[in-house]
């Protein structure tokens, strides 16, 4: 392995080899399958107004305004009613001067109708439902001007108007306002494909039962749930042997299938390094970060491959510092911004190496925020991981730090 290299230059040379993920295809999906945490690739323009036709804001009785003009507390105007309105298809009769309709939200506001009459203005005070009697008559109590309660067409999108913006994470809430301007599909970006591939003779997935010197696969489940969550997708998902050839055999079937590589496992100074035998094309380096020490980068048949060490929480960790930016760029999603906050505990560090600890945020922290040590600095204890929401960021200078002192530190 090569001499030790600083952090940021390990990130920059990632980020130029994945620079090429950056320019995504786009595909449509449905808004009823497929849209939900997608990326918008195009701003979504509405084809139609919205609301489509003039129609009341309330339950209540459509008027003209010039009828109910002296209606007031204690002098009530009398209207006869000419009829019901639903919310239903169909179109109703003009209204005709000094009548009024019964109408019901959503409902079309009748032609020479300019107003409506909320219920509870009235002498109803409410509908009973789809089983009463129809009003021949109202009592209005309180005149409205011309134009309340009633939604013009228009009034919430007009036809041309920009919808959704190009990068929108699309939501529930988003979906609906596609849905309402009767837009059925969108033009999404495609997520990068990452084939995930864990290294290792004695690793075996969550749900099997391991045998002497063999442990449950923690690596292959981790990193996809966190290529997922950075907008990625998993195109193929590995378990291979400590076996340089066939290694080498399920790299390049990943390679074929998948926009990126990522393994974990095979790539430190020990005698079964397996990535590093079976990619002699890779560049192998020490990255000066505890943990994460060990890493990788180059291509296999022209796919861009990341090599992970295997302990768990340097897996995790690497990810978040060389690879969670370039996935969320990529798929049109903002950066995670690393965050200046001030430590709660003591700490000390080793000399030349950038700590990455755990930690967790104090939630009753002032104006600055602060942040507190969890657990041990271990590559391999995972539930210290599990028990953190944010990475402490210790200098590579800094061999302690005292209580109060300023870090960067990244959330997870």
């Amino acid at each position: 392995m090569s001499e030790r290299v600083d952090v940021e230059l390990h990130r920059a040379d990632v980020a130029e080899l994945l620079a090429e993920l950056a320019d995504r295809p786009t595909e449509e999906v449905s808004i009823h399958r497929d849209a939900l945490g997608r990326v918008l690739a195009h701003d979504v323009v509405a084809p139609g107004p919205l609301p489509r036709f003039r129609n009341s804001q309330m339950d209540g009785f459509a008027v003209r305004a010039a009828d109910v003009a002296s209606a007031a507390p204690g002098a009530p105007v009398t209207l006869p009613v000419a009829g019901d309105v639903a919310a239903a298809p169909g179109e109703p009769a003009p209204l005709e001067p000094g009548t009024a309709v019964r109408i019901m939200t959503g409902a079309p506001v009748p032609d020479g109708a300019d107003a409506v009459i909320p219920v509870e203005d009235t002498d109803h005070v409410t509908f009973n439902g789809a089983g009463d009697t129809p009003a021949t008559k109202v009592e209005v109590a309180r005149r409205r001007a011309a134009g309340e309660f009633v939604r013009e067409p228009g009034s919430d999108v007009a036809a041309g108007d920009v919808v959704l913006r190009a990068g929108t994470v699309l939501a529930p809430h988003h979906v609906a306002a596609a849905a309402a301007c009767g837009i059925a599909r969108l033009t999404v970006l495609v997520p990068v494909s990452v084939a995930v591939v864990s290294t290792g003779s004695e690793l075996v997935p969550p749900d099997g039962e391991p045998g002497p010197g063999q442990i449950w696969d923690a690596n292959g489940p981790a990193l996809s749930a966190a290529v997922r969550a950075a907008g990625g997708r998993v195109g193929l998902r590995l378990t291979v042997p400590d076996d340089p050839e066939t290694v080498r055999v399920g790299l390049e079937r990943a390679a074929a299938l998948c926009d990126l590589v990522l393994t974990t496992g095979g790539v430190s100074q020990g005698a079964y390094e397996v990535v590093k035998d079976a990619l002699p094309e890779v560049t192998f380096r020490s990255v000066a970060m505890q943990p994460g020490g060990p890493q990788g980068f180059g291509r296999i048949a022209g796919t861009p491959v990341l090599a992970f060490p295997g302990n768990p929480v340097s897996a995790q960790v690497s990810f978040v510092v060389f690879l969670r930016d370039v996935l969320r760029r990529a798929g049109g999603l903002p950066p995670v911004e690393r965050v200046r906050a001030v430590l709660d505990d003591a700490v000390v560090s080793p000399a030349g190496k950038r700590q990455l600890l755990r930690g967790r945020w104090v939630h009753d922290a002032g104006a600055q925020p602060r942040v507190a040590v969890v657990g041990g600095p271990g590559s391999h204890l995972v539930a210290s991981m599990a028990a953190a929401d944010v990475l402490i960021d210790v200098p590579a200078a800094a061999t302690t730090l005292e209580p109060g002192a300023e870090v960067a530190a990244w959330p997870l």
